[in-house]
């Protein structure tokens, strides 16, 4: 069973969606599971005012989705690259099960190519 935030942020995330003349897009996908994220960011001032996302996947993948946009919104490029699973983790209530971990990763790792793409 999931923790409550992780179904919250299932059911009801705030950030799905495209991001129309993005700056920057990263898209991941995990073939061992069938997880498939794309991030869009937009950034002014280099700072992420806008970031969304479309996810087919698992619970999981859909909540570290939301986690990871909650928390890199608002942070400047650099404090975004910084970043990591555990704050996702972190972000979900620090209650993940193990054999979902990869789900973090795989928004982490989207952020990290949307990122790469802003910046060329």
């Amino acid at each position: 069973m999931y923790a409550k935030k992780v179904m919250e942020y299932f059911k009801s995330p705030k950030h799905v969606g495209t991001i129309k003349n993005a700056d920057g897009v990263g898209e991941v996908g995990n073939m061992k599971c069938g997880d498939i994220l794309k991030l869009y960011i937009k950034v002014k001032d280099n700072v992420i005012k806008e970031i969304k996302f479309e996810t087919f996947g698992c619970v999981a993948a859909i909540a570290s989705s939301e986690a990871l946009c909650r928390v890199a919104k608002g942070k400047t490029v650099d404090e975004a690259e910084k970043l990591s699973n555990e704050d996702v983790i972190k972000e979900l209530g620090g209650d993940v099960p193990a054999v979902k971990v990869h789900c973090s990763f795989l928004a982490i790792d989207a952020l990290k190519k949307a990122i790469k793409d802003y910046k060329k």
